[in-house]
Order: structure tokens, then sequence, then C-alpha cells
């Protein structure tokens, strides 16, 4: 079977995701602010900025390269691969939101492509990797201000294909296939990429392949609807 994303409806579901009463825009508006810091705030290692656009307690990411952890976790682990030498950067690609009033609870979803740029045997080159970000945001208060506002609780990626891009328009390196295989479709040249780096890369991430992306959007539904979502995400117990 061709890797292909599903011809299958993947969310029958419903939410408040366009139009609507002036305060669901204004909510759905403020998510997308939030989720927006990702690639503004990251790539620029504003690093209080990017914090401030989740929760105080219990925010949990997933990542290829870093695996599952908090964001605080997260952003110290993200310091040390920057002074390393990762250079990873984030193409937004549009984003909207799914809204539920009732349970002050939001998911929003970015279309984003990961470019991060390798050196590998003297060639520099990028690896490209087309994804949705998917946000589960909730509606609390701040311990800073005591004001309610939007932050993101989880965050997790579903990788839908990649590819390798020649800096100089002609050179980029050899793959082995065994590497390549280690790795599911959507991200294997950046999982094969970024292991030369050092890093565990998870293997089990959400593609159009298997049921990680059947699950991510059950995973949504319930959010949307109140009930928690932690063993969905494979989030650990703490």
């Amino acid at each position: 079977m061709v890797y292909n994303v599903t011809e299958k409806e993947t969310q029958p579901t419903i939410w408040s995701h366009i139009n609507g009463s002036t305060e669901e825009i204004l909510d759905r508006y403020a998510v997308t602010e939030i989720v927006k810091g990702w690639p503004l705030y990251r790539d620029a290692s504003e690093w209080n900025h990017y914090r401030d656009c989740f929760s105080d307690e219990g925010a949990y990411i997933f990542t290829t390269w870093s695996g599952g952890m908090t964001i605080d976790q997260f952003i110290e682990v993200s310091k040390k691969g920057r002074a390393n030498g990762d250079f990873i950067m984030h193409r937004e690609g549009g984003t909207l939101v799914d809204l539920n009033p009732a349970t002050k609870r939001a998911v929003g979803k970015m279309k984003a492509t990961i470019t991060q740029r390798f050196v590998i045997d003297g060639i520099t080159f990028d690896v490209d990797c087309d994804s949705r970000f998917i946000f589960f945001c909730q509606k609390e208060k701040s311990k800073k201000t005591g004001q309610l506002g939007w932050k993101t609780k989880y965050y997790k990626v579903i990788y839908e294909k990649d590819r390798v891009i020649p800096v100089d328009g002609k050179t980029v390196p050899t793959f082995q296939e065994s590497e390549l295989k280690k790795y599911p479709p959507g991200y294997r040249y950046l999982g094969a990429a970024q292991a030369t780096l050092g890093h565990k890369v998870l293997t089990d991430l959400p593609t159009f392949e298997g049921e990680g992306m059947f699950k991510m959007y059950q995973a949504m539904d319930t959010w949307l609807e109140g009930g928690d979502i932690e063993q969905l995400l494979g989030v650990p117990n703490h």
C-alpha cells in the first residue's frame, strides 16, 4: 500500500472551529496566538516568552529527538542542543483551532514544516519534515497574574512526510537503508539524520501509517469533551 493520508474521515465530531459567537472567536484567536509561540519564540531562543505559552504545571511535550518530557526539561535540553550546534527551525503553514467553551478546552492544529540543518561527511544539507503540530490547550488561572488565560498542556506532532534538501542545489549524503528503516516514513530522513548527532530518536510517533494518527484524533475529541488523554498520548504517570 502506498504511504499516504487516509481517505477516511478522521474527525467526525465538529466543534467550534469557524464563525460562532464573538467570545468563541476571541477564544480561538487567543489559542492561535499561544500555538504560534512555538515557531516564533523557540526558533529565536526567546525562552521566557516560549515558556509562558505552556501551563504552569504538568505541561508535557513530545519531539523526535528529545522524546517525551516536561516543558521545563525540554527547554533545558533545547538550550544544550543549540549550544552544541543543533540548528532546528520551523515554518508555519496555517493554524486553526477546535474549541469547546463548555469545558474551557481547545485543540490548536498548526500545519508546519520542521527544517533542520546538518553536516555529514563534509556535506551541508537540510531535512524538511511537513507535519501537523497538535496543541492541547486549556483556559486556566495563571499563578503569576491570577488571571484566566489559555495555555498549552500537551503537545505532540503528526509527522506527514520528509525530504532531503541540498544546500548547494546538488549534493546530499547517502543514507544507509538499514538506518532509514528504523524510522517510519513520516520522519524517516529526519530521524536518521538526527541520530547522527547522538540523539535517541523515538520510532513510534504518529504518522499517516498505523494507528498513531487515529489515536491522536481520539485524544483530540476526548480532550475537548473534558476527559483524560495522558494514556492516549503516552504521557507517563508521575
